[in-house]
């Protein structure tokens, strides 16, 4: 369980410094601004998906 959650805590600093710089020295509240920049993100892919599907419908791509 100990190696799952250090492979999960390298995964989360990856991620902090792939969405930028960290925000504050201390750790707790540069990861209250991570997770609100990886909603951003997820937001953003999304949208993007949606208006993928969307288009794809429109020029039938895909019927439903």
């Amino acid at each position: 369980m100990s190696t799952i959650g250090a492979m999960l805590r390298k995964a989360w600093h990856y991620w902090c410094k792939s969405i930028g710089q960290k925000a504050f020295q201390d750790d707790l509240r540069a990861d209250r601004v991570a997770i609100i920049r990886t909603v951003w993100v997820v937001l953003h892919i999304v949208t993007c998906v949606f208006i993928i599907a969307h288009n794809g419908i429109r020029m039938n791509l895909w019927s439903f």
